[in-house]
């Protein structure tokens, strides 16, 4: 296998990881990528690199899999979050709560690092080449197939500080949250919805007249963007003899909808069962199903909140002081979170209903064998 060439499908932090991981054990590797440029779908979008799931730093557990780090990344230990009547809470921790990248094309984002230390390790990477099908060694990274969410806003230049806000209100976001993110004079302004997806432009428009009034909202050059996500927990990340890495397979924080650590884990581990012949689906239910079996559990409970229940969890966390670590307790998995799983599962179901193939030796990039937990 060692001179067979491994195919990738999609150039997302999930195919590249991939990719990269193949290329340092000395695999051949070639991606392809439908779009014509890396981060296609993004176009500057600024987006959190979440670092509360483990004690460990989240750059040095890209650097421990081996991953380029040189992207632009602004770490964020304090912001501003405010409730449905405009009460603002101050949101603290010592660690970095999420770092603040940029995602798209553009130079020091964390898709073109990856793309340049990809090739730098001679991967072949072929823009404006969709696949249709894999038919030896290869790993399906497509994207999300299909909206449990939509984050719908702008991307505009702003003389405001860097910073993050965000706004828990089912009228500008329902049963999700509003942000904004603000990074080297660039803005990301989004509604980020699980329900009410035919409303978009209205709670767009709440959004941004809510940050106009409690932050000073300042847009420049504002660019409309929308983007969708999918979360699942699969019964099979394999598709007939392929890995399905990042959120092709679903692998998501449902809760808040953080993917990107998910993304580049998943695509190392789906490296390392075609380098080491291990069982894949094994790899990644032990590297992190429970924390997605916990992220399910706190979206059936957020979406039970409501706004008074909102503004209930923001003054609880305002008197623990440390928001990593109630975020640390809120994703950790502990027994007696297990009994909610059945009643999560029940209460939140994904969009996503592929057909399943007939056969299981399958070379279709598309399809979806087997069921799914959620």
């Amino acid at each position: 296998m060692s001179a067979e060439v491994i195919r990738i499908a999609g150039a997302g932090p999930a195919g590249l990881a991939t990719a990269i991981t193949l290329a340092r054990a000395g695999r051949r590797v070639q991606v392809h990528e439908a779009h014509p440029t890396v981060g296609y779908r993004f176009q500057r979008d600024l987006q959190g690199l979440e670092n509360w799931t483990t004690e460990e730093d989240v750059l040095d557990t890209l650097r421990r899999l081996g991953m380029a780090t040189d992207f632009t990344a602004l770490p964020c230990r304090k912001g501003t979050v405010f409730d449905a009547w405009g009460r603002a809470y101050i949101v603290r921790s010592h660690a970095p709560l999420f770092y603040m990248v940029e995602r798209g094309p553009g130079p020091g984002s964390l898709d073109s690092a990856l793309l340049a230390h990809a090739q730098g390790l001679g991967v072949e990477v072929r823009f404006d080449s969709r696949l249709d099908q894999v038919d030896g060694p290869g790993v399906l990274a497509l994207g999300p197939r299909t909206a449990d969410a939509i984050a719908v806003g702008y991307h505009f230049d702003t003389s405001m500080r860097d910073g993050f806000w965000v706004i828990c209100d089912d009228a500008l976001a329902p049963k999700g949250y509003a942000y904004l993110l603000v990074m080297n004079g660039r803005g990301t302004l989004k509604s980020c919805m699980f329900t009410g997806f035919k409303q978009e432009h209205i709670h767009v428009q709440r959004t941004l007249k809510a940050f106009e009034r409690r932050v000073g909202l300042k847009m420049e050059n504002a660019q409309p963007h929308g983007g969708v996500g999918n979360f699942r927990i699969p019964a099979s990340a394999v598709s007939g003899f392929h890995p399905v890495a990042g959120e092709q397979a679903g692998f998501q924080d449902t809760l808040w909808g953080f993917g990107m650590r998910f993304a580049i884990v998943s695509g190392v581990l789906a490296a390392r069962s075609l380098i080491e012949g291990i069982d894949y689906d094994a790899l990644w239910r032990r590297e992190f199903e429970p924390w997605l079996h916990v992220s399910l559990i706190n979206r059936a409970l957020y979406e039970s909140l409501g706004n008074t229940g909102y503004g209930w969890a923001l003054r609880r966390q305002a008197q623990v002081g440390d928001v990593r670590r109630v975020f640390r307790w809120l994703y950790r998995p502990a027994w007696y979170k297990r009994p909610l799983l059945p009643w999560a599962r029940a209460h939140y179901r994904s969009r996503r209903h592929d057909a399943s193939c007939d056969h299981v030796d399958c070379t279709c990039v598309w399809c979806r064998c087997g069921s799914e937990y959620a």
